[in-house]
C-alpha cells in the first residue's frame, strides 16, 4: 500500500486513487528523496488454544456468538493467572485482544458470585464508553455494567451505586468523587473483587505517580471495607511492564508479554519533508507536509489516522488537508480529534470515524488512548511521538482488522527525529523504554496524604505501610502548614473543603485555564495552567476545530482566557521567556577530569516576557510584542555539567564570545535527544545554558525535569550521560545544515527565539566532554 505514498511524492498533489498506487517504490526512491527508508514488517500468525471447557456456559455461548472460538496464548495465560488469584499485567501489541484478558477474569467472577463487583479505570471518557459498549454487546443479564464519569447525571449515579456490579470510570473521578465519597460507595467497595487499569503505560512520570498514589488510597479504603481486590492492568509494550505495574499498585504483579495475536504485514516508511533552504537546512513545514499526505490518502479513499503532538498541530493538519482537497466532497470527510472538545463534539467525531463517514482524522494522543477504532488502512505520524512504545502503539492502529496496512513517520525538524530517520536501525531495533514512576515524590505524596486523612484519619504507622518511609515527615509538614491536625496518634484533615480538589492528577501547575468565546460566552477549550502563559497569553493565536481565535485577555486569577474569532489572521504566535536556575542542593556529582557532572535539586524561575508574531510555514518573525506576566517557579531536579573556561579556550578553541551560543546549541540538542533514553517528550524537559553561572562559577549547562519534585528524567540522563551526549553529538554533526537548524540545534520552545546558537561550537563542546567521559556509566 505504500505505493500510494510514492504516488503522492511523485505527483506532488492530492487526489490519488487506489488505481494510481501502481507506481513502484523503487521508482520513487530513484526520483525523489522524501521516502528515505522503507521496510516491510512481515505478517505474524496467531497462536491459539481452544476455549476452556469449564468456562461458564452462558459466557462461552456469548463468545461463540461474537465469533470467538479460541483464545490467543496471552489471553489463555491471563485466565490462568486470574483463576490462580494473581494480579497481572498484559503488555502486548495494539489490537491483540487485551480487553478480553480482563473481561474473562472479571466476567467469570461476576457470573459465579452475584454479590461481587468490579471497577474499570480507563485513561479517557471515550475509551471507557467504548468498553461499556463491548460489554453490553455480550448481553449477559447477570452483568450490570455502567459508566460513571463527569457527564453522568447525579440521579443516574445514585442508581448505579445501588445496582451496578461493574462500574467503569476514570482515575479522575475515582480521585475526586469515589474516594472522598467512599461512604456512599461502601457497599460496592466491600464487594470489590477486581480492579482493571486499562492502558497503564500512559500512567508514567508525574501523572503515573499520581495514579500510583490514588491506587494506594483505594486499596487502603478497600481494606477498611474488608475487601482485597486483585488488579489486572493492560499496557503497550514498554520495557518494564511488571516493575511498572508493581510500582503503580504496590502489589506483586505477574507479567504476560508473549503476544499470541496475528498481525498483518505493515509497510513502514520514513518520510523527510523537502528542503526549502538547503544551505540553512530549512525544510518544508512538518504540518503542511503531513496535511498533504493525509489529503492524498483521503483522495484514494484510504481511511487514515494522523497522530500529532499538540492540539494546535491536529487542527492545522486537518485544515491543510481540507485546503488541499479543495472542492472535493472528501474535504468534509477530514476532521481533527483532540482532548479539550466538549463531550457532544467528541462523541460525534468518534461515531463518524467508526461508521466510515470520516476518511481522514488528525488526532492527538487523546485518540491513541481514547477509543477502539478498527478498519484503519493507514497511520501517519507527524513527528516521532517521543517513545518507542508510543511509536508502535500508534502504528498498531493501522490494519487492526487484518490484511496489509501502511505506516509513515514524517520527520520533524527536531534532533531526535532526524537522528532516527538517518539511523533507522535505532528506530526499528531498539527495545522499548522503561516507564518511570515515583510515588515517593514529596510534592505529590504530601497532598495525597491530606486526601487520605480526609477519607479516614491516618496514623504514622499506617502512612508508612501504604505510602512509604517518607510519609510521616510529610504528615508533620501538613500540620505545620495548617492542613492537618494531630490528635492522639491520628492525623485529621482540618478544612471543610475537599482535599482532593487541591490535587489535579493531570496537571503539574494548578487548575486548567478555560478558553471562552468572548462574543458568545461558549466554552471552546482549556489549557493546563502551567502552559497558559505561553499558549493563551493576550494576543496568542488559538485554533479550535479549524477556526482561528485571538486571545483578548488572560486572567490567571480567574483561570480564564477570553478569545475572539479571527478568521482573517495570517500569522501565528510564539512566546518568549527568560529562565533562571538556582542550585538548591547538589545530590550527586562525578568528575570527568576537570569537568564536573552532577545531579542537583534546583529552583527554576520562568518569566514570559513577550511573544513573536511569526509567518506560518517559514517561521519568519514579523513582530515582537512585550508582555507583563508574573513568573512561575518550580523546584525540581536537574542534570548538569560545568566546564573550566580555560578548556573551552585552549582545547575547544572557543573564544569567550562563542561560548554562549555553543553551550546553548548543545543544551537544545541534548533536550531533543533525551527521549532516546527515558520515556518522555522534549516538552517534559527544560534547560538553561550560561557562560557563567553564579552557583558553579563556571560555564554551565542544566537540563531539568519540567515537574515539581522531578520526574526521574534528569536522573536517567545523569546515569547514562555519556550515551546521551554521544547521541547528541552525532545528531548535530550529521546534520547537513551550515550553521544550525531545527533538525539539530534549534528548539521550537526556546524562550530566546533560538539566539544565540553556534552549531560548530556545540560539537566542539561535546567532543571536549566525551573525551573525558568514563567508560562505565554511573549506576550501571
Amino acid at each position: 500500500m505504500l505505493e500510494l505514498v510514492a504516488r503522492t511524492s511523485a505527483s506532488g498533489g492530492a487526489g490519488a486513487s487506489a488505481a494510481d498506487a501502481e507506481l513502484a517504490v523503487d521508482h520513487a526512491d530513484a526520483e525523489d528523496q522524501h521516502l528515505v527508508h522503507l521496510t516491510r514488517i512481515p505478517a505474524r500468525r496467531a497462536r491459539t488454544v481452544p476455549l476452556p471447557d469449564d468456562l461458564p456456559a452462558v459466557l462461552r455461548g456469548r463468545l461463540e456468538l461474537a465469533g470467538i472460538s479460541a483464545l490467543y496464548d496471552h489471553q489463555a495465560r491471563s485466565l490462568e493467572l486470574a483463576r490462580a488469584g494473581r494480579s497481572f499485567v498484559v503488555a502486548t501489541g495494539t489490537a491483540s485482544g487485551k480487553s478480553l484478558c480482563y473481561q474473562l477474569a472479571v466476567l467469570e467472577t461476576l457470573l459465579a458470585d452475584d454479590k461481587a463487583t468490579a471497577l474499570y479505570l480507563g485513561p479517557t471518557k471515550a475509551l471507557t464508553r467504548d468498553q461499556l459498549r463491548a460489554l453490553r454487546d455480550l448481553k449477559l443479564p447477570q452483568v450490570r455494567a455502567a459508566v460513571v464519569d463527569g457527564d453522568t447525571p447525579r440521579e443516574e449515579r445514585d442508581a448505579i451505586k445501588r445496582t451496578a456490579n461493574w462500574v467503569l470510570t476514570n482515575p479522575d473521578l475515582l480521585h475526586h468523587s469515589m474516594l472522598p465519597d467512599h461512604r456512599h460507595w461502601g457497599d460496592f467497595l466491600h464487594r470489590l473483587r477486581w480492579v482493571v487499569v486499562d492502558e497503564s503505560h500512559a500512567a508514567r512520570g508525574v501523572f503515573g505517580s499520581h495514579i500510583a498514589l490514588v491506587l494506594r488510597r483505594l486499596r487502603r479504603l478497600c481494606e477498611r471495607y474488608s475487601a482485597d481486590p486483585r488488579f489486572v492492568l493492560t499496557s503497550a509494550t514498554i520495557g518494564n511492564p511488571g516493575e511498572h505495574a508493581a510500582t503503580l499498585t504496590g502489589l506483586e504483579v505477574e507479567e504476560v508479554v508473549e503476544d499470541g495475536s496475528p498481525r498483518g504485514a505493515l509497510d513502514l516508511g520514513l518520510w523527510q519533508p523537502p528542503f526549502t533552504d538547503p544551505d540553512e537546512g530549512i525544510r518544508r513545514s512538518l504540518l503542511r507536509e503531513t496535511g498533504d499526505l493525509l489529503a492524498s490518502f483521503v483522495g484514494g479513499q484510504v481511511q487514515t489516522l494522523v497522530f500529532t503532538k499538540s492540539r494546535k498541530a491536529a487542527e492545522l493538519v486537518a485544515l491543510f488537508a481540507r485546503e488541499r482537497l479543495g472542492d472535493s466532497p472528501l474535504a468534509d470527510a477530514v476532521r481533527s480529534y483532540r482532548a479539550g472538545y466538549l463531550p457532544e463534539e467528541r462523541r460525534e467525531l468518534e461515531q463518524q470515524l467508526r461508521d466510515g463517514r470520516l476518511v481522514g482524522v488528525a488526532a492527538t494522543e487523546a485518540l491513541e488512548l481514547g477509543i477502539d477504532v478498527s478498519g484503519l488502512d493507514a497511520v501517519l505520524l507527524a513527528g516521532y511521538p517521543g517513545t518507542a512504545a508510543s511509536f508502535w502503539q500508534r502504528l498498531g492502529r493501522a490494519g487492526r482488522t487484518g490484511g496489509e496496512a501502511v505506516g509513515v513517520l514524517v520527520a520533524a525538524d527536531d534532533p531526535l527525529d532526524q537522528y532516527l530517520v538517518h539511523h533507522p536501525e535505532e528506530l526499528l531495533g531498539r527495545p522499548p523504554e522503561d516507564a518511570v514512576v515515583d510515588p515517593t515524590n514529596p510534592y505529590l505524596l504530601g497532598p495525597h496524604l491530606w486526601c487520605a486523612c480526609q477519607e479516614h484519619p491516618l496514623t504514622a504507622e499506617e502512612a508508612v505501610r501504604w505510602f512509604g518511609e517518607g510519609a510521616p515527615t510529610l504528615l508533620e509538614d501538613g500540620v505545620d502548614r495548617g492542613y492537618l491536625r494531630a490528635r492522639g496518634e491520628r492525623y485529621y484533615w482540618t478544612s471543610r473543603r475537599r482535599a482532593a480538589a487541591q490535587v489535579d492528577i493531570r496537571s503539574s501547575g494548578g487548575q486548567d485555564v478555560r478558553i471562552v468565546d468572548v462574543d458568545t460566552g461558549a466554552l471552546i477549550g482549556d489549557v493546563d495552567a502551567s502552559r497558559a502563559r505561553s499558549q493563551v497569553h493576550t494576543g496568542a493565536v488559538y485554533l479550535h476545530q479549524g477556526e482561528q481565535y485571538e486571545v483578548v485577555e488572560l486572567d490567571l486569577e480567574r483561570g480564564l482566557a477570553t478569545a475572539a474569532r479571527a478568521p482573517n489572521l495570517h500569522h501565528a504566535t510564539r512566546a518568549r521567556s527568560d529562565t533562571d536556575v538556582r542550585v538548591l542542593e547538589v545530590i550527586e556529582t562525578r568528575p570527568w577530569g576537570e569537568v564536573e557532572t552532577g545531579l542537583a535539586k534546583v529552583q527554576v524561575t520562568v518569566t514570559v516576557t513577550g511573544y513573536d508574531v511569526i509567518r506560518p510555514g517559514t517561521g519568519e518573525v514579523l513582530d515582537r510584542v512585550p508582555l507583563d506576566l508574573p513568573p512561575t517557579e518550580l523546584t525540581t531536579v536537574a542534570v548538569y555539567y560545568t566546564i573550566p573556561e580555560h578548556l573551552l579556550d585552549d582545547e575547544a578553541a572557543l573564544p569567550p564570545q562563542r561560548v554562549p551560543g555553543s553551550l546553548h546549541a548543545a543544551e537544545h540538542a541534548a533536550i531533543g535527544l533525551l527521549p532516546l533514553i527515558a520515556l518522555c517528550d522534549r516538552w517534559d524537559i527544560g534547560g538553561l545554558s550560561t557562560a557563567l553561572h553564579p552557583d558553579t562559577g563556571r560555564p554551565s549547562v542544566f537540563v531539568y525535569d519540567g515537574y515539581a519534585g522531578g520526574a526521574g528524567l534528569a536522573e536517567r540522563s545523569y546515569r547514562r550521560l555519556a550515551e546521551h551526549l554521544g547521541a547528541t553529538r552525532t545528531a548535530i554533526a550529521d546534520c547537513g545544515c551550515r550553521s544550525g537548524c531545527p533538525s539539530c540545534v534549534q528548539s521550537p520552545k526556546c524562550g530566546n527565539g533560538n539566539e544565540p546558537l553556534d552549531k560548530d561550537g556545540a560539537v566542539r563542546v561535546l567532543d571536549l566532554l566525551l573525551r573525558r567521559a568514563p567508560s562505565v556509566e554511573v549506576g550501571s
